[in-house]
């Protein structure tokens, strides 16, 4: 959520970063129900201030021995004014409270400027691209054959979008869980948290899903409660409501866990294959820190995710996204894409965020400061580090072999008791 006093008294600059998004994001319907508001405020508090006279001055009449009961009459029609002004404010501090909640985040100044993923440019490149003396497969066709995917399973038991991962397919999937958790927790920091699996709409609400991708998230039918589409929404909310200190910050947590889509917006996308699914397994990186130092902590954060892809072995490359492609909660994101040969594409394997204080303004998480003791809202950044399923892919379409087998990335054989080659089961 935006500081809506910052909107309002810097509307042309806010208009001009939203419009960088390719729309006002319901700006302008914002707008008159913040003024409606700040025109009835100070009416109340002239009411009450009057209403505070006019009783002092029955105390004087009644001393006074005089008849009292016109200034009762004063007294009880402003009360009556008093109590019609409150609800019309508590009606319009609710439907400006819903408007805000519709607004999505200013882009950073240092996001560029462009409408679309074809706009976003390549920061860098790791690693070489595989070259095969064969004409590589995909991960669908290559998962099949070895008996490690099977989708045709998940489709009876769930319907479309979902997969049965089988034997070593589903070992793979586990190795890698523990590899990014020992990787984040062992060597940058964080500490491990195991969530619910599903969360209140407060918490929805606190980092952006709410109200506005309602149609996306699964809820919980009798339940005012959704599966979570991403752990950022549980561990972004460990801190809901919380009075911090600084010495406390950075915070740093990570967790496995399965992540729960409608992917209302994409049907025909990536239909085959294990690219999009309703569900998915992912290990998430999520940080809160002081505004000052949010951007340092931003670039500390996508190293951390790019580290598990160089760890892995995997040809990758970053780029940052345009201001028509943001997230709605981002001021500025950093996607890193996957290289996959066998559909000669890179694909989106982790964004990586810095939300400022949008989240913690919807979550209400704030801080002490140390040098003035004045309150402030943290920011909060999250990665992906990795979405498990599409480091499969990875993992099958660079590593595959001539001969249909798959070579495991060294860094995974212990998680593997020394595997060093997924054949068919």
């Amino acid at each position: 959520m935006l500081d809506l006093k910052h909107v309002y008294e810097h509307l042309d600059e806010v208009r001009e970063r939203l419009g960088r998004r390719g729309n006002l994001g319901g700006l302008e319907a914002l707008l008159p129900l913040y003024e409606q508001r700040r025109t009835l405020i100070p009416k109340l508090e002239g009411l009450r201030s009057r209403r505070k006279v006019q009783s002092e001055a029955i105390g004087k009449v009644q001393k006074a021995g005089g008849d009292v009961e016109a200034e009762k009459a004063k007294v009880r029609e402003l009360a009556g004014e008093i109590a019609r002004l409150e609800s019309e404010l508590q009606d319009v501090e609710a439907r400006l409270h819903a408007a805000a909640l519709l607004v999505p985040n200013l882009p950073h100044e240092s996001v560029p400027k462009g409408m679309g993923p074809e706009d976003n440019p390549v920061v860098r490149v790791w690693g070489e691209k595989p070259t095969c003396n064969f004409e590589p497969r995909d991960h669908s066709d290559l998962g099949e054959t070895l008996g490690i995917l099977d989708p045709k399973a998940g489709a009876k038991l769930a319907g479309a979008r979902f997969v049965v991962s089988r034997g070593l397919g589903a070992r793979l999937e586990r190795a890698l869980i523990n590899f990014m958790l020992d990787l984040q927790t062992r060597e940058h920091g964080y500490l491990e948290i195991l969530p619910p699996f599903m969360v209140k709409r407060d918490s929805m609400i606190g980092t952006g899903q709410l109200p506005k991708f309602e149609e996306d998230m699964f809820k919980v039918e009798g339940w005012d409660h959704f599966l979570v589409p991403t752990a950022e929404v549980p561990l972004t909310n460990l801190l809901r409501e919380e009075l911090l200190s600084e010495e406390d910050l950075p915070i740093k947590y990570t967790a496995y866990t399965p992540c729960f889509r409608k992917e209302a917006g994409s049907y025909g996308k990536d239909v085959k294959g294990i690219i999009r699914q309703h569900q998915f397994n992912k290990v998430e990186i999520v940080r809160f820190c002081t505004p000052e130092t949010s951007y340092v902590h931003l670039e500390e954060l996508l190293g951390n995710a790019e580290e598990v892809l160089r760890r892995l072995g995997l040809h990758y490359r970053v780029v940052a996204l345009c201001t028509g492609d943001l997230g709605f909660s981002s001021a500025k994101t950093y996607d890193l894409e996957v290289w996959l040969p066998g559909q000669n594409e890179y694909k989106e394997i982790s964004s990586c965020s810095n939300f400022e204080a949008f989240q913690a303004r919807r979550a209400n998480i704030r801080y002490r400061r140390k040098a003035d003791r004045k309150t402030d809202f943290v920011h909060t950044l999250n990665g992906s580090a990795l979405a498990v399923g599409r480091t499969v892919v990875a993992i099958l379409e660079q590593y595959q072999q001539a001969d249909g087998s798959v070579r495991v990335p060294e860094a995974l054989r212990p998680y593997l008791d020394g595997l060093d080659r997924i054949t068919r089961c």
